[in-house]
């Protein structure tokens, strides 16, 4: 069976996974993009939400010839049955499928899925969904998890590890933080349990936590020799990351715009707006225009109407001088590179 390119990765978000974003990420050096993470229930008993989905999948699929960025779906639940179910639904879009053993939300408590499977009694229920997906799924399947809960959470997290890579496991990805409803993140991630998890596997191992900066992917993958480093939060607010570049930030929001006219109603207007807002926070957050961007934002209706405020009032905003064609291309803004 082959393997997406597990070099570079973009990670499940909630609500901001969306294919325009996805293609986005994968135009500045994402090998691989997962989806956010997606119910299986509802694929199933939801048509509308099935259909959604698909349709973002169908899209991002077609769209991304000139990058030909694979993606991989993430599911959530306990249930073997209704996981494999759930997957056939959707496993002619994506090049994998991801079972979600990390989501630390308290709603991830309440239904006991994502990172509270990772208690040792659960193990054996893991590998049954593990096994299942491996072999009645089509595409490979993956896993993504976080420490678990034991009084040596490293060796644990191994021995876990070891049993859904004998269960059928394609490759592994590690957050090496523990699971908390109030904080997602505890401390920094441990990358020492990475780089064990990588000596002891055969499997593909990726690594996700404390990246900020090109320099940290950098030195992720030395300290741990993962195979693949995978991104979340930091690629909101630059999704050039992986290209080594700190973009424009009205210029990349601008470049977004264009994929979300290219691919309409795939991603939410809320979506859009807080792509956007990631996009000129990141770098300017702390300028005093910055609050009545936000203000100005959440009255825009669509897409036209957030284009044209970064091409006029936003720009204006920067000391730049507004573009008086709502049309002008946006090669005409600059990017910044280290």
């Amino acid at each position: 069976m082959t393997l997406p390119d597990l070099t570079y990765i973009a990670a499940p978000m909630v609500k901001q996974s969306d294919a325009p974003f996805r293609l986005l990420t994968q135009r500045y050096g994402v090998t691989l993009a997962y989806t956010q993470m997606l119910d299986p229930h509802k694929l199933l008993e939801d048509r509308d939400y099935l259909e959604f989905h698909q349709r973002d999948l169908t899209f991002g699929r077609d769209a991304c010839s000139e990058t030909d960025g694979p993606v991989v779906v993430q599911l959530c639940g306990n249930d073997p049955e209704i996981i494999v179910q759930a997957g056939k639904k959707i496993q002619g879009l994506c090049s994998g499928i991801d079972l979600n053993l990390g989501c630390p939300q308290e709603h991830a408590r309440e239904s006991h899925y994502g990172g509270y499977l990772l208690a040792k009694k659960d193990w054996p229920l893991v590998q049954t969904i593990v096994s299942a997906m491996s072999h009645l799924l089509q595409p490979p399947t993956s896993v993504k998890l976080r420490l678990c809960p034991s009084s040596s959470p490293s060796s644990s997290t191994v021995e876990f590890a070891t049993l859904l890579e004998q269960a059928g496991a394609s490759w592994i990805t590690l957050h090496a933080r523990h699971v908390s409803a109030r904080r997602r993140r505890q401390g920094a991630a441990d990358l020492n349990v990475v780089r064990t998890l990588k000596t002891a596997l055969r499997v593909p191992v990726v690594s996700n936590g404390n990246v900020r900066t090109w320099e940290d992917v950098q030195r992720n993958r030395g300290e741990t020799q993962a195979d693949g480093i995978m991104v979340g939060e930091t690629l909101l607010g630059n999704p050039c990351i992986f290209a080594n570049i700190i973009p424009d930030p009205v210029r990349v929001s601008l470049e977004y715009l264009e994929i979300c006219k290219e691919l309409p109603d795939i991603a939410t207007h809320k979506t859009i707006e807080t792509h956007v807002r990631h996009f000129i926070e990141f770098q300017c957050s702390r300028r005093p225009w910055y609050n009545k961007f936000r203000t100005t934002l959440s009255a825009c209706e669509g897409v036209h109407d957030i284009e044209h405020l970064l091409r006029t009032k936003v720009t204006r905003w920067r000391g730049k001088a507004a573009h008086k064609d709502d049309g002008a291309c946006i090669d005409d803004l600059e990017y910044t590179t280290d």
